[in-house]
């Protein structure tokens, strides 16, 4: 019993001692960095950089077991290796890199950042856009690629097409998209309720675990979502499937009710689009009250 009582004083005593020198900034100073490296990895995890980093750290180990082990020309040969790393893995991971920044402005941090937004002009944008793809995806097929401009901008793309700055219509969107249409082979670009240009370039995607049985539509959306937060749907041409990618994933075969759902998911903030229209409800039913509420001098008179 003695014993055990001298383990707890003991471990008391070297709390006590640490909690002494232990500061808030330090709990927020490890806060910090373990969520840091935890959203570092969740982002490599979903891009084709975590086989790079399986490797790097392969390295990492076999130049530890070398000094370990005093494989003196093993452990030369990789510290050499390791001293150039860092100027070598920002070669790699560059466009990693700078998806990953675009990240952190497009987030909560860059909230003060943003522009308000006009949910009832989205909306309208989106049942436009679901009605041309629920028509260009029934025979005879119309291949698209149609893409929403988000937080990060889209003006190198826009520039490799032709700009149209229109508003937005079922009927526009099919119209550029007819097979004889100067402006049907690209991709068409949206910003802010309009429609900015046509016929645009898009970069293919490099993640090799896409289906082979894809073409260059799915690659090309799939690789401007990649590098920026768009959202891109995609109409194929031989199928008439509807698909969209976001974030360099595709969702394929959806239903125009459900294509609907994802962007509105996805383009409006459902949380405060719900608060918007309470209150919108609530101003329209004071409105009402007050009129259908008699006057004092309807009062009087009865």
């Amino acid at each position: 019993m003695d014993a055990f009582l001298e383990v707890v004083s003991l471990i008391w005593e070297t709390l006590l001692s640490f909690s002494q020198t232990f500061r808030i900034q330090d709990i927020i100073d490890i806060l910090i960095i373990g969520f840091l490296i935890y959203r570092i990895l969740n982002f490599m995890q979903k891009t084709s950089a975590s086989s790079v980093i399986k490797g790097v750290i392969v390295i990492l180990l076999v130049a530890w077991a070398a000094t370990v082990f005093e494989m003196k020309v093993l452990s030369f040969l990789l510290q050499q290796v390791l001293q150039m790393g860092i100027v070598v893995l920002i070669v790699l991971f560059q466009p990693e890199l700078r998806r990953l920044f675009e990240q952190v402005g497009t987030s909560r941090v860059g909230f003060f950042f943003r522009k308000r937004i006009d949910y009832e002009k989205v909306e309208n944008v989106i049942k436009s856009v679901v009605q041309a793809v629920e028509t260009m995806s029934k025979k005879p097929y119309t291949g698209a690629i149609i893409v929403f401009e988000r937080l990060v901008g889209l003006n190198d793309y826009a520039v490799t097409g032709t700009r149209v700055d229109a508003q937005i219509s079922s009927e526009l969107i099919q119209n550029v998209f007819y097979h004889n249409s100067p402006m049907h082979d690209g991709a068409v670009l949206l910003r802010e309720g309009r429609l900015l240009a046509a016929a645009c370039m898009l970069p293919l995607s490099n993640n090799i675990n896409l289906s082979r049985d894809l073409g260059m539509r799915h690659r090309a959306a799939a690789g401007i979502s990649e590098r920026s937060d768009a959202v891109a749907i995609i109409v194929s041409e031989q199928t008439g499937g509807i698909s969209v990618a976001i974030d360099g994933m595709l969702k394929r075969n959806l239903t125009g009710e459900t294509l609907e759902l994802l962007l509105k998911n996805e383009l409006m903030n459902t949380q405060n689009l719900k608060k918007s229209r309470k209150k919108q409800d609530k101003e329209k039913k004071q409105k009402e009250d007050a009129k259908n509420k008699p006057s004092d001098k309807e009062k009087k008179k009865k």
